[in-house]
């Protein structure tokens, strides 16, 4: 690695040429900075005896050294510079390679096509909750499909076909005929099907790279979708069909005004959303989940972790908490307490029969819990309107769109209006019975918030008993309690109006 603070990636595909640079921020962790992409589309200068031509080269050169421009501007050292497919299929890459050493800052690394699917799957399993799944990374000149089972890379295969070679192989015109659809489907089912391996999987299809991203912005804008963030965004097999048959149904004028379509991509799109939804129904996936994180990320992933032996992180919600923690200062063992309280409390009410709990509803509670007024990082006074905008529309790996709402609604329950409120956008999302569970979460929460108003840690236990009134709430401390009285009793009127009991507290 160059210097701490700064990190760079040129990624030479063969649609699309990137340069991105990945700032250090305080987290320790790696944020991208900058991103500069061209249009290349060096697949196109493949010669028909498989040698890229020198117009091909050209481009190559002449775009690395725009490139080149930024990263002299940043004081780059060392850039990595990895090739995909236009460049691992030319053969006449010995050539390529000393041009570009010979005119540029960057030495071509070729990834072989193992090392280019199992970036893809490192990147997906160290920023998503999958453990097991079916990617798919299609590029401009190769496919890459890789299972993996217990977040282990069982199999991989590369294609030699990606969507620029697809559009050029069978749709002539801008919009493909009818004959020349069936034939590209005929042709997309007979390669799939040559896997024994992908068949019946039933898992979800996880899709990478700038077509997959294009086919969820479209999809995002075409249902004025309420959540910010793309990363981890989720398809059913029948928006995916719905959405093909869209841009199908569309001239190829009104195709490039799509929204959410970069223009670049708008004669490219059809063959690749036709390579998901073939792939969808021969793994007879349900649902396709978008990863922004590629190639680029698995290459990074690898580099962050080379000093440990692994390139899977352990947990990725933790590694993602601890980001948040880290950007937003929170005080981890006020965190820590709090989250116990709240657990506490919710396993007593459990106990005497009022709450019904399984492992999802303790892992909101306890990120709820754990990020309870983050918001206070921007303004103590409105903190839990911030606590809810930062959360629901902060990308948290580990964290699908969904759950990440249910614990932006929780962590920054105020009272149960507030919540109502704040549900009011995601209304079709949530059950009735579900909205009225995680407004009990954030009642409880709150409470738990309350008991260690001073930060001094002083709650060793909460017991809760029905009482002939309502419930007692026997609270063991290790000293003086009366801040954490007053503000308990101050807030405990919204667990009351939950639970429709009264609560006396105990303090010993």
């Amino acid at each position: 690695m160059m210097s701490e603070e700064k990190y760079a990636i040129v990624d030479i595909g063969s649609n699309t040429m990137r340069l991105v640079i990945y700032t250090r921020d305080k987290s320790g962790r790696l944020t991208e900075s900058e991103n500069v992409k061209a249009v290349a589309r060096l697949r196109n200068y493949l010669t028909a005896s498989g040698a890229m031509g020198s117009e091909g080269i050209d481009v190559l050169v002449h775009t690395l050294q725009s490139f080149q421009e930024v990263t002299r501007h940043h004081q780059l050292q060392e850039v990595k510079c990895v090739a995909t497919a236009a460049i691992r299929q030319a053969n006449n890459q010995q050539e390529i390679i000393e041009r570009v050493e010979e005119e540029t800052d960057f030495s071509i690394r070729i990834l072989s096509e193992y090392e280019e699917a199992n970036y893809g799957f490192l990147a997906v399993v160290n920023s998503t909750p999958f453990r097991d799944g079916i990617t798919v990374d299609i590029g401009g000149g190769s496919t890459e499909i890789t299972f993996f089972k217990n977040r282990k890379l069982i199999y991989f295969y590369s294609f030699p076909f990606g969507a620029l070679s697809l559009k050029q192989q069978f749709i002539k015109g801008d919009m493909p005929t009818k004959d020349e659809l069936r034939k590209l489907r005929k042709f997309l089912q007979e390669q799939f099907e040559s896997l024994p391996w992908l068949a019946d999987k039933k898992l979800p299809l996880i899709g990478i790279g700038g077509s997959a991203r294009n086919l969820a912005q479209v999809h995002q804008e075409y249902i004025e979708y309420p959540v910010a963030g793309i990363h981890q965004y989720m398809m059913s097999i029948h928006e995916v069909k719905k959405m093909n048959e869209m841009l199908l149904s569309l001239d190829f004028s009104d195709v490039q005004k799509v929204e959410g379509l970069s223009k670049d991509r708008s004669d490219i799109i059809i063959p690749a959303v036709e390579v998901f939804s073939c792939l969808m129904d021969l793994i007879k996936a349900e649902t396709f989940v978008l990863s922004r994180k590629g190639l680029r990320d698995g290459v990074f992933y690898e580099e962050l972790t080379k000093d440990f032996e692994l390139s899977i992180f352990p947990n990725v919600m933790e590694e993602s908490f601890y980001e948040l923690a880290s950007d937003y200062d929170i005080n981890l063992t006020h965190a820590t307490h709090v989250s116990t309280h709240a657990l506490m409390i919710a396993h007593e009410l459990e106990r005497i029969g009022l709450l019904e709990l399984d492992e999802e509803d303790l892992k909101f509670i306890r990120l709820g819990s754990a990020l309870y007024n983050l918001g206070t990082y921007i303004d103590a006074e409105a903190s839990n309107q911030h606590t809810f905008y930062l959360l629901a529309n902060r990308t948290i790996d580990g964290l699908l769109h969904k759950e990440r709402l249910t614990v932006a609604l929780i962590a920054s329950f105020k009272n149960k209006e507030v919540f109502k409120r704040n549900a009011a956008l995601y209304q079709e999302w949530y059950s009735k019975e579900e909205l009225a569970k995680y407004s009990l979460f954030g009642a409880i929460v709150k409470l738990a918030y309350s008991l260690n108003a001073t930060k001094r840690n002083i709650i060793e236990s909460v017991h809760v008993e029905p009482a002939k009134d309502g419930l007692l709430f026997q609270v063991e401390c290790t000293q003086d309690w009366k801040p954490e009285q007053y503000q308990a009793e101050k807030q405990k009127k919204h667990l009351e109006k939950q639970l429709k009991k009264n609560i006396d507290f105990q303090f010993t």
